[in-house]
């Protein structure tokens, strides 16, 4: 089978674009992007059970953190907090910014806020610096810095930032599932990852991944509609069974098992707790502004990857690689860093996750509105929204990440090595440094150097200068004794 055919036997497959019925439709150009309400419904549900996890975990990574005064946040309050801001920002963004990309609170910048800025200052200090880093964020779209830098990426290193993406979301789902786990001591082994949890797949958990990702694929070899939301809720029930009938030591952070009470009230205790500036009062402006600097970097950067790459997955953009209205995007997307600040979840950002909606056929912003809506529900719901185990939800991620691939992979010139290998170092950066801003960064620098080498520099965009040079002090910062 060719890689087309390939491609063609796995994707969803697309109705054609038809005249729109009714207002919604005609608000959301549902029928315009060739979708259809099903398929954005299917695409909402399926984004939702993708990044459910992120209700969980978010509290377990900022509630393990104190404050330079010992305070822990409670984690009744912070599974609230995450929720409505996930809930907001996710329907912000479909209603205003019109694609199927969804928001919670981000990680990699959480571990930031409480291993990095939370020991230095109170809780609500902290916080105030996301809420700064949102408002620069929402500055830069203003002034229309941030779309100058987007638009300046050569369309080959956008199709390396989404391959990036697909492999990066397939790392995380056999990471998450278990199928792969980090070597404890990997310093004293050759390999820093091995297969299972002892270098063997063992378990039942294990076992409802393997069978959900042959199940996801067939499906979808079969041209299923439906296929990853199918696959999520069928190993859920299967694992919800097993569960029940074997003894289980660990599912990781969910369990598949009804809860006894399924209603949770929402504590909302948290929200609004902010200090904009009392945290320079605790480390200084200059160690204040490199800590504000740091988020904002990991916030910007991870969501343009993201964003590019939902994007041109979804089939969204012109034939330069650009979206459409990408500015209210990205506006939407710094109001909701600085909405995690305000409700103390940390800062909000896009989620790659969304390609499991993208995957199931979503196209607009309407899936948004499904899955913000069941965020909404999780406020009351939390132990129904995270009773699907992650080893039911992760082969979305891996389906997800070949379609990335297939589509990306053979428009990138690879006989033009100033654009081939910095594409390749930023596809292969993400899943190696489990970063998407690393792979990015790296990527941009690789660009300017090789362009530079080859006598081109004069093609370089002067915003691929700058933003190569930020990305050339950022990670010197260490070096230099500025962090």
């Amino acid at each position: 089978m060719s890689t087309s055919a390939a491609t063609k036997a796995s994707a969803p497959q697309q109705p054609e674009p038809r005249p729109a019925q009714g207002a919604l439709d005609r608000y959301f150009k549902i029928s315009e992007r060739a979708s259809s309400i099903p398929r954005e419904i299917r695409g909402g549900f399926a984004t939702f059970f993708a990044m459910a996890y992120i209700i969980v975990l978010n509290p377990i990574i900022l509630g393990s953190a104190k404050d330079m005064y010992g305070n822990h946040l409670d984690n009744g309050q912070l599974v609230t907090a995450t929720a409505l801001t996930a809930a907001f920002t996710t329907l912000l963004m479909g209603v205003i910014g019109n694609v199927p990309i969804a928001l919670a609170a981000g990680l990699g910048v959480n571990t930031v806020v409480a291993l990095q800025l939370a020991p230095r200052m109170s809780w609500p200090d902290a916080m105030g610096m996301v809420v700064l880093a949102g408002f620069i964020v929402m500055l830069l779209v203003a002034t229309g810095l941030r779309e100058r830098v987007m638009n300046a990426v050569p369309l080959g290193l956008r199709k390396g930032i989404a391959i990036g993406i697909g492999l990066f979301i397939m790392l995380i789902g056999l990471v998450d599932s278990g199928f792969v786990t980090r070597i404890p001591d990997a310093a004293q082994t050759t390999v820093p990852l091995q297969l299972g949890s002892d270098g063997h797949l063992n378990g039942w958990p294990v076992l409802v991944f393997i069978l959900g990702t042959l199940f996801t694929l067939a499906l979808m070899v079969r041209k299923v509609p439906g296929a990853i939301l199918i696959s999520i809720v069928t190993m859920t029930v299967v694992a919800m069974i097993i569960n029940a009938v074997a003894t289980i030591p660990s599912w990781g952070l969910t369990t598949p098992k009804w809860p006894g009470n399924p209603v949770a009230t929402p504590d909302f205790g948290l929200v609004g707790k902010v200090s904009l500036f009392g945290g320079f009062g605790k480390v200084g402006v200059l160690t204040g502004t490199l800590f504000v600097f740091t988020v904002l970097l990991s916030t910007f950067f991870d969501a343009m990857g993201t964003i590019m790459g939902i994007s041109d997955e979804a089939k969204l953009t012109d034939a330069e690689g650009q979206m459409p209205g990408i500015n209210k995007v990205l506006f939407v997307d710094g109001i909701a860093v600085a909405a995690g600040g305000a409700t103390s979840s940390s800062a909000t950002t896009c989620f790659v996750e969304s390609t499991a909606g993208v995957g199931e056929g979503a196209r607009t912003g309407f899936a948004n509105v499904i899955t913000g809506a069941l965020f909404a529900v999780a406020l009351f719901l939390t132990p129904v929204a995270t009773m699907v185990p992650s080893q039911a939800a992760t082969p979305a991620l891996i389906a997800v990440g070949f379609l990335i691939m297939s589509h990306s992979v053979k428009e990138i010139d690879w006989a033009d090595y100033t654009i081939a290998m910095p594409a390749f170092v930023t596809m292969v950066m993400m899943p190696f440094t489990y970063s998407i801003t690393n792979g990015i960064g790296m990527g941009f620098i690789t660009f300017v150097v090789l362009r530079l080498a080859a006598g081109r520099g004069r093609e370089v965009p002067v915003a691929m200068y700058v933003v190569a040079a930020v990305f050339g002090f950022y990670y010197l910062m260490p070096a230099l004794g500025l962090t």
